[in-house]
């Protein structure tokens, strides 16, 4: 186990202004941002408007910021840079990967039973539009027993073209076994390969990645959640073997080639043929201060390891409370512990806990509250928390 001191932690976390007096559990919704880099977006808005902002001093200058941004992207994930697409967050680059498929009619495409709203309802209105097949395969009944795999494996059909699923569910903090399940959809026999949409919006900042070695196609995230980076930049990797079968659907000057008159002649060959047009480039540089930042505290196992850590006491001590029934039998895999009350009242419990400076927030299906518990997260955080809801 590793052990990260105390005094190191609290003089970390002098960096992010929020925690210094709220007891924060939201990482999975939006993580607080560090002062440094909150003065990087602002240094680098003053350099836009110095240069421009319409100028090629200012094209130039964005284009390296993109770049930059790509490459510290890349790094953390261990993937090429030309394999990233910078997006806005995590709807956009699952969009992305949806949209961009040649549908048929009668084209099957499965869903988990976990997955967020917003990417379901995408499913289901290109079903409406292309009349394509549309299930779930329910996971959720496997976060204590069960085979996340082999339900998946049951549900697949010869017409399966895409299978959509997260790496960490939102809802109950599973981790999927991904490399297992990316075998099974490869081994299958389909009419087209099979490719696999992994909505990541937990996994990133937690999970010590190789997105290389895992194989997933498409793999969807963003900055703003457990990266504490700011809200309006995320990211699509794009596996190299899908790139020619993933058509753009979001057309821009950033994505096309053009020849010497201005006309379009064809696309990026990278993952810029992704990209759109205007972004708000000065987020870049607050998202690659946030992700230097956590690399000064620790690598990511040890960060991660700090997560399962932070985590596990929580949930244990959770567990001793005898109105509180943690979804979860065993310790969790990752930052996310989902709980539920014996009588119910979970959005007043939310709305109790904020009133006291604790921010935990609700989840509709399964009906619980969330506390998301980051490397940051302290032992005061968690009495302050665990307390409040005996009170409760």
């Amino acid at each position: 186990m590793v052990s990260l001191s105390t005094t190191k932690l609290e003089q970390y976390r002098q960096h992010f202004p929020y925690l210094e007096n709220a007891a924060y559990f939201n990482y999975g919704g939006q993580g607080p941002m560090p002062r440094s880099a909150i003065d990087a977006i602002n240094q680098a808005q003053e350099s836009l408007q110095k240069m421009g902002p319409f100028s090629s001093a200012v094209n130039v200058w964005m284009g390296e910021e993109a770049k930059q941004t790509r490459r510290a992207i890349a790094a953390e994930l261990n993937i090429p840079a030309e394999t990233m697409t910078l997006t806005e967050d995590v709807s956009v680059g699952c969009n992305i990967a949806l949209w961009g498929i040649d549908w048929n009619a009668g084209d099957h495409l499965l869903l988990t039973d976990c997955e967020h709203p917003g990417i379901v309802a995408a499913a289901y209105e290109i079903q409406r539009r292309f009349k394509i097949e549309v299930s779930m395969c329910p996971l959720k009944a496997t976060l204590n027993e069960g085979d996340p795999v082999a339900v998946i494996n049951e549900h697949l059909r010869p017409q399966t073209r895409l299978v959509v699923l997260s790496h960490i569910l939102w809802n109950t903090g599973q981790v999927l076994p991904l490399a297992a399940i990316m075998s099974a959809c490869q081994g299958y026999p389909s009419h087209h390969p099979i490719r696999i949409l992994v909505d990541a919006a937990q996994s990133v900042g937690v999970l010590p990645l190789n997105l290389t070695d895992l194989g997933a196609d498409f793999y969807a995230f963003t900055g703003h959640k457990w990266w504490c980076g700011p809200a309006g930049v995320g990211g699509l990797y794009v596996r190299p073997e899908a790139r020619e079968s993933l058509s753009p659907t979001f057309i821009g000057w950033r994505s096309i080639t053009t020849n010497s008159s201005g006309t379009p002649t064809g696309w990026q060959p990278d993952g810029r043929r992704y990209e759109i047009a205007t972004s708000a480039v000065p987020l870049y540089a607050g998202l690659r201060d946030a992700i230097a930042l956590q690399s000064t505290y620790g690598t990511i196992a040890e960060r991660y390891q700090q997560v399962c850590d932070r985590s596990a006491d929580l949930w244990q001590r959770l567990r001793a409370v005898p109105t509180v029934k943690c979804l979860r039998s065993t310790p969790p895999e990752a930052g996310l512990v989902s709980f539920q009350l014996e009588g119910g009242k979970h959005s007043s419990l939310v709305q109790a806990l904020e009133s006291k400076g604790i921010f935990v927030r609700t989840i509709l299906d399964p009906d619980c509250v969330r506390a998301c518990v980051h490397y940051l997260t302290t032992d005061s955080e968690i009495n302050r928390l665990v307390e409040a809801i005996k009170e409760f």
